[in-house]
């Protein structure tokens, strides 16, 4: 393939970087590509998230730009409302907010990806101008899923995460931050990636 998926992560600069990936092996190249289908739809199927990683991870809700719930692919420019088992944010109403920077999808010969990348944002429900998330905007993350011949993967990597402690106006925002955002550096976020591609992957859902 003359693009490889890796090419659409960021760099990584500083803070921490989370990469989770698995793999699974056909038995052929035409099974493959029908395994291939049901993941790329279950990445791209973001409101059931939660429900491929299991009960004790966060909860995902596609919006569009507007911060309205949709069921729907994701598409640029939306948003993901994220309901973290922590303190929400009082900025983001509660939630924790990423905007759905880029996706890409393509197919050549005997391969093919789909990559979303997303980067914490500003709640679209409200005019408050920091960023609505535990970490800054600064980092990404960055799903992707992938066939080579009979074998399908799925990967999150993480990239310049460092928690929003100085970008946040809100104080107790600022304390939720740092603890949340050191939890998610030190484990919280590579279980929940962990647990959402081994949910991708999974046979039966």
């Amino acid at each position: 393939m003359s693009e490889k998926p890796e090419s659409r992560i960021p760099e990584h600069q500083e803070g921490t970087a989370v990469n989770v990936e698995d793999s699974v092996s056909l038995p052929n190249a035409e099974e493959a590509k029908k395994f291939f289908q049901q993941v790329k739809e279950r990445l791209l199927n973001v409101n059931s998230w939660h429900g491929f990683a299991g009960s004790l991870s966060a909860d995902f809700q596609l919006t569009d730009p507007a911060g309205n719930p949709v069921d729907r692919r994701p598409q640029k420019e939306d948003f993901f409302r994220i309901s973290i088992p922590a303190p929400g944010i009082q900025t983001g109403e509660g939630y924790d907010w990423v905007r759905v920077e880029e996706i890409v999808e393509r197919v050549e010969d005997d391969e093919e990806f789909t990559s979303v990348r997303v980067r914490p944002a500003s709640s679209p429900l409200n005019d408050h101008a920091d960023v609505a998330h535990f970490y800054t905007d600064e980092a990404t993350s960055n799903f992707i899923v992938k066939r080579q011949g009979r074998n399908v993967s799925a990967g999150v990597y993480g990239r310049n995460e460092k928690p929003n402690v100085n970008a946040a106006e809100n104080l107790l925002d600022k304390v939720r931050n740092a603890i949340v955002g050191t939890g998610g550096v030190t484990g919280f976020s590579k279980l929940q990636w962990k647990a959402l591609v081994s949910g991708l992957l999974a046979k039966e859902n």
